[in-house]
């Protein structure tokens, strides 16, 4: 598996650099995929970090280590476009444990559909002290989320300035978790493409 995306990334690597760095994109094209009966929707940690994701933190008092909003915050949220604003806002969330139940009354609708809204082993804290806070976010940075809402599934799983080592690891991590949560597995795998930004995409043929 890993020779071959070596070699696609090789071969990407012999197109003319542009002026910008680029991301290299993993498409995974699925089969015998029913998008309105079936779905992925999961958080994946990569081994090597793309990039730095904004996360907020729904909390009793106010942290120096994230955007906080606090209880009395939360109760305000109660028009359509301010919660769609920040749900919007930031990739992640965590939640204080007693914030959950008012959290989910006011947010969840929103969050839940994204795979933003907190949930226990990953998001919710028991308290808002500063370790524990600390704890939590790290779960994040390095995470990428993958949720289907085609038969096809678009990823950044890298940037061009990265090694091509790091970037083939990244790819394997993010195709063994979701052959994981795929129903039928390798069977529900058309194939998979990887390309730059700007490039023409190469098909990987581990299947």
């Amino acid at each position: 598996m890993k020779e071959q995306i070596m070699n696609a990334l090789k071969e990407l690597r012999k197109n003319e650099k542009i002026g910008f760095e680029q991301t290299v994109d993993l498409i995974i094209n699925l089969k015998k995929f029913d998008i309105k009966k079936e779905n992925v929707n999961i958080s994946v940690s990569l081994p090597h970090k793309v990039k730095d994701y904004k996360v907020a933190a729904f909390l009793d008092n106010k942290s120096n280590l994230v955007d906080t909003i606090k209880r009395d915050e939360l109760k305000k949220l109660t028009d359509k476009k301010s919660i769609k604003a920040i749900a919007k806002k930031y990739d992640y969330f965590i939640a204080v444990a007693s914030l959950m139940p008012e959290l989910a009354k006011t947010l969840g609708k929103y969050l839940g559909p994204t795979g933003k809204m907190p949930v226990p082993g990953r998001g919710v804290i028991m308290g808002d002290d500063e370790n524990s806070i600390k704890k939590e976010l790290a779960k994040f940075q390095g995470s990428l989320r993958i949720k289907s809402k085609e038969p096809s599934l678009k990823l950044t799983i890298g940037k061009e300035s990265m090694k091509d080592e790091d970037i083939a690891e990244n790819v394997e991590t993010v195709y063994r978790a979701v052959l994981a949560v795929l129903s039928k597995g390798k069977d529900n795998v058309r194939n998979l493409i990887l390309k730059f930004t700007m490039t023409k995409p190469v098909k990987l043929t581990f299947t």
